[in-house]
């Protein structure tokens, strides 16, 4: 089992992302299991904390990420969720952790090493011709 799990929501090209306030990094909203809690429960509790006025569609399992992440040499054990749906109002829940949260484009942020591993797998780079 993951220890964490993270939603990826895509609309119109952009993806939504929050923005930590301890260090300005912006990931793929989510974060840590509690104990017995499974990956799917763990992250509607985490949206509903962090973005307690965004309302999902059904969540799918698109990957469980079980790797060592090459930006930061961790070991990465993430259960990655596409939404089919989000709406809402993206107003913060929790201030402490979180300052902004945004639909943008995925390139051209500073991004946490787990959200740039999904990035990456979503929307790699295009080779130049």
């Amino acid at each position: 089992m993951a220890k964490s799990a993270k939603l990826l929501a895509i609309k119109r090209g952009k993806v939504l992302l929050v923005r930590r306030k301890r260090d300005r990094l912006w990931m793929f909203p989510g974060g840590r299991k509690r104990a017995r809690e499974n990956e799917k429960d763990c992250l509607r509790r985490e949206i509903s904390e962090e973005l307690p006025k965004l309302k999902l569609g059904k969540l799918a399992l698109w990957e469980e990420a079980k790797v060592k992440n090459r930006f930061s040499g961790r070991r990465m054990s993430d259960a990655i969720f596409i939404a089919k749906k989000a709406s809402g109002n993206l107003t913060i829940g929790d201030k402490k952790e979180i300052d902004r949260a945004a639909w943008r484009k995925p390139r051209g942020l500073r991004l946490t090493p787990t959200s740039r591993y999904i990035r990456d797998k979503v929307f790699p780079k295009r080779k130049r011709e």
